[in-house]
């Protein structure tokens, strides 16, 4: 069975459970599922969401794509929320907010490059985190051996990638990238770590 039949088998003994819930334990009414309208109170206090939501700690990374034209800077961004997704097709997973600036020009490139950062590269994230036309200015960096993203210098790991599909995830969007190549150029250094609004 493939992944699609493995897939539609699962949905279908979920639905042929009594009302489509858990083995072993009594379904409850099932949410309503709509948008928050104009006016109405967010279900969660956006201040509280990242202070509780903070206390996951995350790694960092750089996401980049190429210029689109000769003579334009390549495109990125730091991006705190990425992951490994599939192993088989290989496939990562970050997700980017719907106002990104950047977001439209590695669109339009239709590949990128996830840089891991380092322990010791919080400035490089720093820069890439604030919005300017060209971040790479005094960054050294390398085209990826596939797509051509800038690889920066330095860093723990990197996964070149081709945009696989974008899905949309409330005021984000949620990007899949297929891995055509990736590679650690140095596996004993310390990762870069973000936890409740600083660095460690």
């Amino acid at each position: 069975m493939g992944h699609a039949g493995a897939a539609a088998a699962a949905v279908r003994y979920l639905k042929a459970l009594p009302g489509g819930g858990s083995p072993g334990t009594t379904p409850g009414p099932r949410p309503e599922l709509r948008c928050v309208q104009d006016g109405e109170r967010a279900p969660v206090d956006q201040a509280v969401f990242r202070r509780v939501l903070g206390n996951f700690a995350s790694g960092v990374t750089v996401v980049t794509a190429p210029a689109l034209t000769e003579g334009a800077p390549p495109a990125g961004f730091a991006c705190q929320s990425f992951s490994s997704l599939s192993l088989d097709p290989p496939l990562v997973v970050f997700m980017v907010a719907r106002t990104s600036t950047t977001w439209p020009r590695i669109a339009r490139a239709g590949v990128f490059c996830v840089n891991v950062l380092a322990a010791d590269q919080s400035a490089l994230c720093r820069a890439f985190a604030r919005p300017g036309p060209d971040k790479f200015t005094g960054v050294p960096h390398t085209p990826a051996p596939t797509t051509g993203s800038p690889r920066l210098a330095g860093t723990l790991a990197w996964i070149d990638c081709t945009i696989h599909a974008v899905h949309t995830g409330g005021d984000h969007l949620i990007v899949v990238g297929r891995v055509e190549s990736l590679d650690t150029p140095d596996e004993n250094r310390a990762p870069l770590l973000f936890h409740r609004g600083q660095f460690l």
